[in-house]
């Protein structure tokens, strides 16, 4: 056995049928996709078409909620948090932020902000400073002599409080002009 006479089992690899190469080729005319009608034609799509009958997408009710403003944290637990300092990449020193944990990669991306979960156990005095932490995390934090700090997140982004107000003060206006009219 030399390594020019290395070779596939026969019938392993299967060239693929060139269709529509005349009649000689055995799949030329129709190209082996039948006769006439509209899936014999190129650039047919007609998913969950069933013929004229209403779909069953249609059928079946609308259900459910997706709130477009909620938020999306990234969840780290207290234990992660504690292995991330024992590998010196975070230092209990400093206030770990955000930007502490992209860098340290304990999360990968910024989404909404962080929450700090109480799964597991924290060792260092640590000043965290999160978007949110559960009952069971800033217990574990204060036990070892550490504090949460947690950051009131920004509100999303539309009308501002004094667009608001603006828009109030106007409408009274308008109401006491009608009022004298």
């Amino acid at each position: 056995m030399r390594l020019n006479e290395i070779a596939d089992n026969k019938g392993a690899r299967k060239a693929r049928m060139r269709v529509g190469r005349g009649a000689g080729s055995g799949k030329g005319t129709t190209a082996g996709r039948g006769d006439k009608g509209q899936k014999s034609r190129s650039g047919v799509a007609i998913k969950g078409f069933e013929g004229g009958q209403m779909p069953i997408y249609r059928r079946l009710p609308k259900r459910g909620f997706n709130n477009p403003f909620s938020k999306d944290f990234n969840e780290v637990n207290v234990s992660r948090i504690q292995l991330a300092i024992d590998a010196k990449k975070l230092d209990a020193k400093k206030p770990i932020t955000v930007d502490a944990l992209l860098e340290a990669g304990v999360i990968k991306k910024r989404r909404d902000g962080v929450r700090i979960l109480g799964k597991g156990e924290i060792t260092a005095k640590v000043t965290l400073e999160v978007s949110g932490a559960s009952k069971g995390a800033i217990e574990a934090v204060e036990k070892a002599g550490g504090s949460i700090t947690i950051a009131v997140a920004a509100k999303p982004e539309g009308k501002s409080d004094e667009a608001k107000a603006k828009k109030s003060k106007a409408k009274a206006k308008k109401g006491d002009d009608e009022g004298e009219a």
